[in-house]
């Protein structure tokens, strides 16, 4: 077995990489069950945020997080953008799946065709830094991620919970027409939430290029993992992505303590199966 110290720190690790994955799941998961689109793209737009950050850091000179400022705001454009055309062809949900995995691979080859298919690594003063509480190692840039995630995983579940605003994208998704009936204007808070969404995917990739070497494949390594993270949470939920991605990431990191690194990528959809068999109607 494993020591404690070994064991402990695979937990904390868990918890990071689990943050991780709630944060890349919780705009997919708002996606998915208020507006209805399964957004493939949300995983490239991520990754575009990643590039955008490492190139802003290393060639403009920018603090990673300073590069917040710039990125959210543009993946929140371009996210509305993406919900108008959406709106405007009325593309169904499993339309909204072909559609958006075709931006995916159109935006795969944009960042390939500027960034190239080389590894690319954010050297940044968060990068190596890291601090000690008793046995465990706490990486900064992990922090942050874990930070963030919870951050606004709570700022959204508050929003959804307690405002007129949240009421309303909860009856729209619940029954539309009867949501426009007591003048709720579907369109605008349509765009607000998918701005919002592609906002998050901005704030994730950021956390990814603090954490992980970049490479434009890597895209579709996420897919499965964060899918299994949105479909435990629930879908349209806030803080359901942050709780499933935690169990799940500390689950991969003890399975690769204890087995072997290569049992890791079966934990999470161990566990959705495992979710499905026994609680159908949870999802």
């Amino acid at each position: 077995m494993p020591s404690v110290a070994l064991l402990s720190q695979s937990v904390l690790s868990g918890v990071f990489l689990g943050a991780l994955y709630g944060l890349l799941g919780l705009g997919l998961s708002l996606s998915w069950g208020l507006l209805r689109q399964i957004n493939l793209a949300h995983f490239a737009l991520a990754f575009l945020g990643a590039y955008l950050c490492y190139q802003l850091s290393a060639k403009g000179g920018m603090n990673p997080l300073a590069t917040l400022a710039v990125i959210v705001p543009a993946f929140f454009v371009l996210g509305a953008a993406m919900q108008w055309v959406f709106a405007r062809f009325r593309v169904s949900a499993f339309n909204s799946l072909l559609v958006t995995f075709g931006l995916t691979v159109i935006i795969e080859s944009v960042i390939q065709g500027i960034w190239t298919a080389d590894f690319r690594r954010l050297d940044s003063v968060y990068g190596d830094a890291k601090f000690k509480i008793g046995i465990l190692y706490v990486p900064v840039p992990e922090l942050i991620t874990l930070g963030l995630s919870l951050a606004l995983a709570f700022a959204i579940w508050a929003i959804l919970r307690y405002t007129d605003m949240g009421r309303a994208l909860r009856a729209t998704a619940e029954d539309g027409p009867i949501a426009a009936a007591f003048g709720v204007n579907q369109k605008a808070l349509g765009l607000l939430l998918a701005g919002t969404c592609a906002a998050l995917a901005g704030v994730a990739g950021v956390c990814i290029a603090l954490s992980y070497t970049l490479a434009p494949a890597q895209i579709y390594a996420w897919i499965g993992v964060v899918f299994a993270t949105v479909m435990l949470g629930g879908l349209g939920r806030a803080l359901g992505p942050i709780v499933a991605g935690i169990v799940i990431g500390v689950s991969e990191s003890l399975t690769m303590a204890i087995t072997s690194p290569a049992w890791a990528p079966l934990v999470s959809f161990s566990l959705l199966i495992l979710v499905l068999l026994l609680r159908p109607g949870k999802i």
